[in-house]
């Protein structure tokens, strides 16, 4: 069942999804060479404490999945790019890093990734999320009413395609509104003019991803890093968006979304790790 959400139900929905915002600009400014994946992981935990908000992914335990998650957030490195576990690794100069998160406030959930270059970025890793960034824009401003689900997906494929990126249609966008994942799936690659027609109330995770040579992943055995299968390295996008009766309104939207690389400045303090 799809449920259309008035516009007092999006207004909460984009006071989790500023804080999903708040979250994902701080691990992007603080993944630097020499910091472990789980520092990262306990600094988004304290971060959830102190707000009250509800994680998504603690005990989700979907069937593709091997047991309960029990992170709270998702951290990929180079060739993974989907629901990483967060595990003892430190990070090094020129690692392309994924950080997907979703949580709850009062009820109402937002879920958002993007994926950064620790230290020296290649230009080929600064190509694939910058493709991957443009294809979300892209997704984004399909979402409009009188448009069809079909031409979200077929913007992304639009822009992948460009690139010369292959694209996965296993997993791909979803609605999203009181839990995380809610009816709709919206596949990464489609055709314009098919499927439901957008209306006003309609919320979605719009969630573009590539690997740079292959459409095709495999499983870590934890049972939920998912890989590209030829080990090319890969990136990952999302923003929960609304349908309105105008322009879509973007939920998480960092107040900064800067670009793939970063300095390396900012270090986790100790009380936080």
């Amino acid at each position: 069942m799809i449920e259309l959400k008035t516009p007092a139900e999006v207004e909460r929905m984009h006071v989790t999804g500023r804080f999903v915002a708040e979250v994902l600009t701080e691990v992007g400014a603080l993944a630097d060479v020499g910091v472990n994946l789980m520092d990262l992981e306990h600094h988004v935990r304290g971060m959830i404490e102190r707000r009250g908000a509800e994680s998504c992914y603690w005990d989700y335990a979907p069937s593709f999945g091997k047991g309960p998650f029990r992170n709270v957030i998702c951290l990929a490195v180079n060739d993974a790019v989907l629901h990483g576990l967060p595990h003892d690794y430190t990070l090094r100069d020129g690692d392309v890093l994924t950080a997907d998160f979703a949580v709850k406030i009062d009820g109402w959930a937002a879920d958002s990734a993007r994926t950064v270059i620790v230290g020296t970025a290649a230009e080929e890793d600064l190509r694939i999320v910058r493709a991957t960034e443009e294809a979300l824009e892209a997704a984004i401003d399909a979402a409009r009413p009188g448009n069809r689900l079909g031409d979200i997906s077929a913007a992304i494929w639009a822009v992948a395609s460009g690139h010369g990126y292959p694209v996965n249609t296993e997993f791909g966008g979803h609605g999203i509104g009181r839990t995380m994942h809610e009816e709709l799936h919206v596949p990464n690659k489609g055709k314009a003019g098919r499927g439901m027609k957008l209306q006003p109330g309609l919320t979605l995770a719009l969630e573009p991803w590539f690997a740079r040579t292959t459409d095709r992943i495999v499983f870590d055995p934890d049972g939920w890093t998912i890989r590209s299968a030829d080990g090319s390295r890969a990136a990952h996008t999302e923003h929960t968006v609304a349908v309105t009766e105008d322009v879509p309104l973007v939920l998480t939207r960092r107040e900064q979304e800067n670009p793939a690389t970063r300095a390396g400045t900012d270090r986790l303090s100790t009380k936080d790790s």
